[in-house]
């Protein structure tokens, strides 16, 4: 099986190669794995005793970030790399002041290529976050004596280890994974069914996370002007049924403010053209009417939507009206506000949590999302309710990362 695992590894090689003609973000990737060797020789000596977080993209690097730091504060002699598969991760961390001395790409997973890659350092510590496993990455840290962990780890139905071709897989993770610190007592079971049994419940980093954001400064400057007395909705990483839904709602209710952030900066334009009377974020100061004349409010800045989320009193999170996957709800429901979404996330647990709290609501039609957005602005009592019960679910949860370090030291 190793062998078709190594085909497997060259396809994906391949394919990379062939897309990035194509395709920028796939094109950084590639081009981003050809300098991550230099960049941690240039840092490490074969003696470092490194701290090694590996995510896949962005959203669980947020989700492995409170583990990192309480480890960097437990150990601050260790130097600390961080690792990422996508593009969509790496671009948007490298470029900001982080506690990492080395962040790069992952390397391809080839036997020669990673021994190369960690023969530069000494690993004393790798954990993943969530499910991105590689074969030759987890054996050579395994032969090398490091301690191997998986946090928030989420296993479910459809994955390929619930599989005939998958058990091979299994043994390897079995094997050379010391331990799997769950997110939920169902990914717990099934990773039980198949013999991963170095395991516990931990809960969600992301909570941990998500908690952090409350006590930090969420001020973003013009949008309590921009709001004033009204009443906001958040669009967060919207996608055109977002886009719809925001469309709907601005007819049917004035009075109401809309801050829309794109998933995508290039879809700027677009929502000029379906709100032609908004105003760009970044062009506030060259507004001909005071900020507070707007309804619509478009932004065109990265980095700034978690903490827009405090001034919302009800959002609409992106990804789940198609197959794109739905996007991070805990940054809302941490402040306590309602959050609307779209039925696909199979992949996101804490939204059937959220619902059942009824701090969220889930639709398959945009539509259907904006009446009830607009219900509840006309029902302050239901309002009021879902916002307390948002806040009750973060509050709720235990403090994972704390549970992940006592296993760890």
């Amino acid at each position: 099986m190793s062998f078709l695992y190594n085909i497997f590894v060259s396809l994906l090689i391949f394919g990379m190669k062939v897309f990035s003609l194509f395709n920028d973000k796939t094109k950084k990737g590639v081009e981003g794995r050809k300098q991550s060797l230099d960049l941690v020789k240039a840092v490490f000596l074969p003696s470092d005793k490194v701290i090694w977080m590996h995510a896949a993209s962005l959203g669980e690097y947020e989700q492995g970030l409170p583990v990192l730091e309480k480890l960097k504060e437990k150990f601050p002699t260790h130097k600390i790399l961080v690792t990422f598969f996508s593009p969509s991760g790496y671009e948007n961390v490298v470029k900001k002041k982080h506690i990492a001395d080395v962040i790069c790409y992952l390397p391809f997973d080839k036997k020669t290529t990673i021994k190369e890659f960690i023969s530069q350092f000494d690993p004393e510590l790798f954990f993943t976050v969530k499910y991105d496993y590689w074969y030759h990455l987890l054996a050579e840290l395994k032969q090398r004596g490091t301690k191997i962990y998986v946090i928030s780890a989420l296993f479910y139905e459809r994955q390929a280890f619930f599989t005939s071709y998958g058990k091979w897989f299994v043994k390897q993770l079995k094997k050379n994974v010391d331990w799997f610190f769950h997110q939920t007592e169902f990914s717990f079971a099934l990773a039980k069914s198949i013999g991963l049994s170095n395991s516990s419940v931990t809960g969600d980093t992301r909570f941990d996370r998500v908690k952090q954001l409350r006590v930090r400064d969420n001020h973003v400057d013009f949008i309590s002007e921009f709001i004033g007395d009204h009443q906001a909705i958040v669009f967060g990483s919207s996608w055109q049924a977002e886009e719809k839904i925001a469309a709907t709602i601005s007819k049917m209710n004035a009075d109401l403010k809309l801050i829309i952030a794109p998933h995508d900066l290039k879809r700027v334009d677009h929502l000029k053209n379906i709100f032609p009377d908004a105003l760009v974020y970044s062009a506030i100061n060259k507004s001909e009417l005071p900020v507070s004349e707007y309804q619509v409010l478009i932004i065109d800045s990265i980095g700034l939507l978690s903490k827009l989320y405090s001034y919302a009193d009800v959002a609409v999170v992106g990804g789940g009206f198609h197959d794109a996957g739905l996007h991070n709800i805990l940054e809302a429901a941490t402040f306590g506000v309602p959050v609307i979404f779209g039925n696909h996330y199979r992949k996101n647990p804490e939204a059937d949590d959220l619902i059942a709290a009824e701090g969220g609501k889930s639709f398959t039609e945009e539509y259907a999302a904006a009446d009830f957005v607009l219900f509840l602005f006309n029902n302050e009592e239901e309002l009021q309710g879902m916002s307390d019960n948002a806040r009750k679910f973060v509050d709720g949860k235990p403090d994972a990362t704390q549970l992940i370090l006592q296993k760890i030291s």
